[in-house]
């Protein structure tokens, strides 16, 4: 049996005998066109769902054998699912979209779920943050009022432009939320991220904060270094920072966009065709994890945290993935808020993979460049729905609730895929999911209309 990791010998012989019996059981009514399966993952607290279908013996339920594999960063993880070298893997959410309209890798790949909600954050070296708090107004303890907007950083910037020295911020791939919701929070404060364009992909033109590439894990040292002078990635990386004394967190995802989609599970379409039984029994274990991740008001994420403090999974200590993951975040040294959607795996129907999420994510790669002509509404929709697959999340839920493993209330079973417009973002601009370019519109930098970059300048209305 293909494991991933070392099991003591007692434990591993009561959990083959689980697994055979219950593997058992579930041949008797679906068979599985493949029951060992390898799933990557990037070492991120938000790779949990997985860690826990393993260890709760979820995935053994639905019959399946199940490797978990580090992948060293997020273009090895598309390009091994894309080679048939992974079965599935943990994914950002904008990596199937991007794949299957070109940018970058051309692929197509899908997704039947959602990871998690939020789970991101940013942070500064200590001598940004310095020079930061200064333009940070206080509460009456003395404490920063957040969030904290990127005016304070104006200063900053300035200060580094008269010194003739770039400033640089990392994010973890040219299609990530990270990349996405960092550019967000600098363009609501009137500071251009840069634009892409088909014949410049460094996402660099006309920005006035150099956005680039650096595996999450890379991150702190990376600031230590002096490389970068701040970064935007999933945690554990920005509680790292402040527990060694590099970084200071500054703002979370959560505060950029409420109950943000953020991670999913993916595989290839032609994957999913040939494996349809093992694709619904995968997304029922996912499903069962987060189940155990949001259960109880969070009463199992301790036991989360020491899961993922494990070097085969996340590998950090055990008191800095604890920091965020039990429903509080460390800002500031000491300054330490709770924050109990920080981490959402279950609540919120955080699991159902929503068209209006996909449709965000190709506003944002259209709004920088990455989509370089403008498209109508409707071609944002077809996409989204190509990529994003409800209707086998929504399978796999209903054999849940038959299987008396799950609530039918758990479930959106009537939503057409779309949330409510909202107006949770640091700016208060509303999103609507139905009206993508009525969206660009609204926004003073980024492109929009038939807009697109000619000679690194924004040409066309």
């Amino acid at each position: 049996m293909a494991t991933g990791r070392c099991i003591r010998f007692a434990s591993f012989i009561a959990l083959a005998a689980s697994a055979l019996i219950g593997a058992a059981a579930h041949a008797a009514s679906v068979k599985l066109e493949k029951d060992e399966v390898k799933l990557g993952f990037i070492k991120l607290t938000d790779m949990a769902p997985l860690a826990i279908a393993y260890e709760k013996g979820y995935f053994e339920d639905e019959g399946l054998y199940v490797t978990l594999e580090p992948q060293a960063n997020w273009k090895v993880v598309l390009d091994r699912l894309i080679t048939g070298e992974l079965d599935g893997a943990h994914m950002l959410a904008g990596q199937p979209l991007g794949a299957t309209i070109g940018f970058g890798t051309k692929a197509d790949v899908i997704t039947a779920f959602s990871m998690d909600l939020n789970g991101n954050a940013g942070t500064v070296s200590n001598e940004v943050w310095a020079l930061m708090k200064g333009g940070v107004p206080t509460d009456a303890q003395g404490r920063p009022q957040r969030p904290i907007r990127a005016d304070a950083l104006k200063p900053v910037l300035q200060k580094f432009r008269a010194e003739g020295r770039p400033f640089r911020m990392a994010m973890v791939f040219p299609v990530s939320t990270h990349n996405f919701e960092l550019r967000y929070w600098l363009a609501a404060g009137g500071i251009h991220p840069g634009f892409y364009a088909p014949n410049d992909v460094s996402g660099q033109i006309q920005a006035e904060v150099l956005l680039s590439v650096t595996p999450p894990p890379q991150m702190p040292a990376t600031l230590e270094a002096g490389t970068i002078h701040g970064y935007f990635v999933g945690e554990p990386w920005n509680q790292q920072a402040i527990a060694k004394g590099v970084g200071v967190p500054f703002i979370t995802d959560y505060e950029i966009w409420k109950n943000n989609p953020e991670k999913v599970f993916g595989v290839t379409r032609a994957w999913a065709a040939k494996h349809p039984n093992t694709h619904l029994a995968l997304i029922k274990a996912l499903i069962r994890a987060c189940m155990w991740l949001d259960a109880n008001n969070g009463a199992n994420r301790k036991e989360a945290a020491r899961i993922l403090s494990q070097p085969e999974y996340v590998g950090a200590d055990y008191r800095v993935i604890a920091n965020s993951m039990t429903g509080t975040f460390e800002y500031t040294p000491g300054e330490k808020r709770p924050v109990p959607d920080f981490n959402v795996f279950f609540r919120h129907f955080a699991t159902y993979p929503y068209y209006s999420d996909a449709v965000w994510y190709l506003t944002q790669m259209r709004r920088w460049g990455q989509i370089p002509e403008g498209k109508p509404d409707e071609w944002y929709h077809q996409v989204a729905r190509s990529v994003y697959r409800p209707d086998i999340y929504l399978e796999a839920a209903r054999r849940l609730v038959a299987e008396g493993k799950a609530q039918k209330a758990d479930f959106p079973w009537e939503s057409d895929g779309y949330r409510p417009p909202t107006k949770d973002f640091i700016d208060g601009v509303e999103y609507d999911g139905r009206k993508p370019n009525a969206y660009l519109a609204k926004f003073a930098i980024g492109l929009k209309g038939d807009q697109r970059i000619a000679g690194g300048k924004v040409v066309g209305e």
